[in-house]
């Protein structure tokens, strides 16, 4: 099973930032170490407005085939589809793949039609 290659109607992406570790002395002083060279903890929150009942089960399908939070992924091109901008500004560093942070939220909107909302978070 794959990542359903649908292009969604929002998307939220926070890049996450460097490993870093902050040392403070009673003097107010500061201390920062860099412990990676790729940012960590970058996720992606993908909106998918009244799509059909079919489509939507496609992402809990999914869900259910990674074992949940468990396996990681990588995402199809349309998930970046609408964006005027570098794609990789809207994505983890090269070589890193994605898995679900919980599971997929699936509303009904009318019979037949559905909203989901997916949130992913990176793993390299």
């Amino acid at each position: 099973m794959t990542f359903p290659a649908l292009q969604p109607t929002s998307r939220s992406f926070t890049p996450g930032d460097w490993p870093v570790k902050r040392y403070s002395a009673q003097s107010g002083a500061e201390v920062s170490i860099l412990y990676g060279t790729q940012r960590t903890n970058a996720k992606l929150s993908l909106g998918y407005s009244n799509v059909s009942d079919s489509s939507a089960q496609l992402f809990l399908d999914d869900y259910v085939a990674q074992y949940g939070t468990l396996r990681t992924f990588t995402l199809p091109s349309a998930v970046r589809t609408g964006w005027s901008g570098s794609s990789s500004s809207i994505d983890a560093p090269v070589g890193t793949a994605w898995r679900y942070e919980k599971e997929p939220e699936v509303s009904s909107v009318r019979p037949g039609r559905s909203s989901v909302t997916v949130n992913l978070v990176a793993v390299i």
